[in-house]
């Protein structure tokens, strides 16, 4: 009878337990729809006030003006890359004519070789354009903005150089840089020059030699001697200080190594980015909605300024590096990201309808420090939580 009573015991728990997973997903599942068709209407608002010329950046509530940028700004490329997401998960087709539109106005950028920044310009939205379309037009853009990449290699230092030299740093490489080195693993894995991987690769050596400390944090600059090869000096350029841990850095990096694992199965790549998730989901400075304030070593926590995009690239990169672990680990990251994706919906993060200049989130911070973009829509931000929902959505909605 006893034995009878535990099996039933044990069945109902398990049907309960299945029901429950059920229903959070449910619960997921339409969050996914209402930020995609969200989206859809804000962008669609967003569109009237994008000059042709130009593309969005930010937003002034007080003046209530879309800031744009020139096509070489550095996030060029997150607007058509929006849309394009968009597209896919809602069939709009004005939103399609509209990513169109935008790929037309950053198309020169293939052959810019001012900074280190064509990954963010180019694959963001030439890539997300092929990949739904397969124009060989748009694979040919990607091709070019690789070889343009590519010329900012410096062999004596082993990695590519991040910005030009000027007052303040000669040879500068920024954690940032891992996200370019994207473009040039798949230009390689789709019949391009092996020498773009092998960039990518060196790159991402050097940096693991030079860039991270012994927890897992790391500096944001690295400025390196072009004649000797030899480090001149660890730095920050937009955190609190040289020895803190600015908040989208780290989240560049996480989502830079998890990376280089799906390219390479080095699995150097995957202890990286598992041991620098460690130090972010643990940090005590970590707030409980896991969106990070924009330093986790700023001044005034817990009433510092938050980072909406660095919670974005983070729940971005924990849910492809749950791909790539199990147990109690994987389910650490993916818990861990839904519950950024959860908090980003919210009332805390999202916009109302009609407002926001039409982006999605607010309360990103650019360059605190510089005393830039604080407490703003970023663009940026829109494009790595569109991207993390469908990430979500594929890859674990229908486990």
């Amino acid at each position: 009878m006893k034995k009878t009573t535990l099996a039933i015991a044990l069945i109902f728990a398990v049907l309960f337990s299945q029901a429950q997973n059920a229903a959070g997903k449910e619960k997921m599942r339409r969050l996914v729809k209402d930020n995609y068709e969200f989206a859809r209407n804000q962008y669609r608002y967003m569109m009237t006030l994008v000059p042709d010329n130009q593309l969005p950046q930010s937003y002034d509530e007080k003046n209530n003006t879309l800031i744009s940028r020139n096509i070489q700004w550095w996030c060029s490329g997150f607007y058509p890359g929006s849309l394009w997401y968009i597209f896919e998960e809602t069939g709009d087709e004005v939103i399609k004519k509209e990513a169109e539109r935008a790929l037309e106005v950053i198309r020169p950028n293939q052959t810019y070789t001012g900074n280190h920044d064509l990954g963010f310009m180019m694959y963001c939205s030439f890539g997300n354009a092929y990949r739904l379309t397969k124009k060989e037009d748009y694979k040919k853009v990607i091709f070019q903005s690789a070889q343009s990449l590519s010329t900012r290699f410096r062999p004596a230092v082993n990695s590519i150089q991040s910005w030009n030299g000027n007052k303040y740093f000669k040879c500068p490489v920024i954690i940032d840089n891992m996200m370019n080195l994207e473009m040039l693993n798949w230009v390689t894995e789709q019949g391009g020059d092996k020498k773009f991987k092998q960039i990518a690769v060196v790159h991402s050596n050097t940096t693991l030699l030079n860039h991270y400390r012994p927890d897992y944090s790391c500096w944001h600059v690295v400025d390196y001697d072009l004649v000797s090869g030899g480090v001149l000096r660890k730095a920050t350029w937009q955190g609190a200080a040289d020895c803190s841990s600015w908040s989208r850095g780290q989240s560049w990096g996480l989502y830079g190594f998890t990376m280089m694992y799906r390219f390479t199965r080095d699995i150097r790549y995957l202890e990286q980015a598992r041991n620098i998730a460690k130090f972010l989901l643990h940090h005590p400075n970590l707030p409980e909605d896991k969106i990070p304030y924009w330093d986790y070593d700023a001044p005034k926590i817990p009433f510092a300024d938050r980072d909406a995009s660095a919670g974005a690239i983070m729940a971005s990169a924990l849910l492809e590096l749950g791909r790539y672990t199990s147990g109690n680990e994987k389910e650490e990251y993916i818990a861990a990201a839904e519950k950024m994706l959860v908090s980003l919906s919210g009332d805390g993060y999202r916009a109302k309808a009609g407002e926001n200049g039409g982006f999605l989130l607010k309360h990103s911070t650019g360059a605190l420090v510089l005393g830039s973009e604080i407490d703003v829509p970023l663009i940026y931000a829109d494009y790595y939580f569109l991207e993390a929902l469908k990430r979500y959505k594929d890859w674990y909605l229908n486990e």
